[in-house]
């Protein structure tokens, strides 16, 4: 058995370092190899290059133009990156906002990801307010962050907290002040999941 666990998230709510934080001791609980994708890491310096050659500006992740042509191919990269550790027996935690594929639900979609039953599957929202996570933009001082900030009233509309049948299956974790209880619950939610029914 592996594990796949989706770290998701819009940005400043603290996905990247919830998951490194939380990787040592799941590889202690479970004594399963484990792997961390980042998007940021695997496609930063692609995405950069190419929005460079394309508008001049190689910090851009939140134009329309990055938007309707490099989000989608880096995602799917992320997940085939993902699938194939999975194929070789390696779990994997998956770092990325994948706000619209949450909302869609097409992380819970196994056809979707090519993953088999095999597989145990874990979808975390991670969450903090608006104003929280901007604050937390703005100190970490990431040029990738500019488009967003100097466009935070339209960037906002993006941002939402999953409701409904979005929460079908889907865990939540507020990072806003986490406690170290809070982690060693959320922890041992991540490992029960992949224990046997």
């Amino acid at each position: 058995m592996t594990r796949l666990v989706f770290f998701c998230g819009h940005a400043g709510t603290g996905k990247t370092s919830l998951a490194k934080r939380l990787f040592a001791p799941l590889v202690r609980a479970t004594g399963e190899p484990f792997c961390l994708l980042d998007k940021d890491t695997l496609y930063g310096g692609y995405s950069a290059a190419a929005m460079g050659a394309l508008t001049q500006d190689p910090n851009d992740r939140d134009s329309p133009l990055f938007l309707q042509h490099l989000r989608d191919p880096e995602y799917r990269g992320l997940i085939d990156t993902a699938r194939e550790n999975l194929e070789l027996g390696v779990s994997v935690l998956v770092v990325g906002p994948l706000s619209r594929e949450v909302r869609e639900r097409k992380l819970f979609d196994r056809g979707w990801l090519g993953v088999g039953p095999q597989v145990a599957l874990t979808v975390l929202w991670v969450h903090t307010s608006e104003e929280t996570a901007r604050a937390r933009i703005v100190a970490r001082s990431h040029p990738i962050d500019a488009y967003k900030l100097a466009h935070w009233d339209e960037y906002r509309q993006r941002r939402f907290m999953p409701s409904g049948e979005q929460l079908d299956g889907l865990l939540l974790f507020d990072n806003t002040t986490p406690t170290e209880a809070d982690y060693d619950a959320l922890l041992q939610r991540l490992v029960l999941a992949g224990a046997p029914a």
